[in-house]
């Protein structure tokens, strides 16, 4: 019997993440990136946390709301195999998806009592972007969520970092002191889809109030431009 379920949104995440593009692929690769989950004003209630403080990760369970579509298919071409060949849609991460539901793994950095939005949750190593939905929160438990032995199928050997990075001093200096670690370590990942390799195209991506724009010939990642958003041509 087919039912459908309602569910409410109980935080929403703060991010460096304008857009998609430049999140990193999975959670946990980019340790320098932190963000913010912000409670909805109903679930401002600090109770609700008591206890959190005592783990070093959590898992969030959010929504694709950038990919939501009224039809799925029941298979997709991950980037992880460049694009170019399909996989069950349930033997992937991929946002389109019957429910457009997602997890991720983050570090839980700290709990923070702010004057606007009551208790926050500080967190580091988070694939999500600015604005992100976020249903449910649970704590992470190694012995019961960490399997040593398991199987990581066509995704075993993890995304690390591929690309030198080059950036002009110029436009490192446009960067903020806090945030060039988190962006250097971003664009190492690189965030281009694995089936484009032209090294003569031009990428974009938001990132902490600035356009990031860059360009890829072999391993190495140049910054062509770096501006604010809000005074970008």
């Amino acid at each position: 019997m087919s039912q459908e379920f309602s569910m409410q949104v109980i935080a929403r995440v703060r991010s460096d993440f304008s857009t998609k593009f430049g999140v990193p692929r999975q959670s946990g690769l980019v340790d320098a990136l932190e963000a913010t989950v912000v409670f909805e004003p109903e679930f401002r209630n600090g109770d609700a946390l008591r206890g959190l403080e005592g783990f070093s990760h959590l898992w969030l369970v959010w929504v694709f709301d950038q990919a939501i579509r009224s039809e799925w298919s029941p298979t997709v071409r991950p980037p992880r195999l460049g694009g170019n060949r399909r996989m069950g849609v349930f033997a992937t991460r991929s946002p389109f998806r019957p429910n457009p539901i997602a997890l991720s793994s983050v570090k839980l950095a700290g709990i923070e009592q702010t004057e606007e939005y009551g208790t926050v949750l500080r967190i580091r190593g988070a694939d999500l972007m600015d604005g992100t939905p976020v249903l449910d929160i649970k704590p992470y438990i190694p012995y019961a969520d960490c399997h040593p032995d398991a199987l990581g199928g066509f995704a075993a050997a993890p995304a690390g970092e591929t690309l030198e990075v080059v950036i002009p001093e110029d436009m490192l200096s446009r960067i903020p002191a806090e945030r060039a670690e988190a962006l250097r370590a971003v664009l190492a990942q690189d965030p281009r889809p694995h089936y484009q390799n032209d090294p003569e195209r031009v990428y974009g991506f938001g990132f902490a109030g600035m356009e990031v724009r860059f360009s890829v010939e072999g391993d190495r990642l140049t910054v062509r431009d770096i501006q604010t958003q809000d005074t970008k041509a």
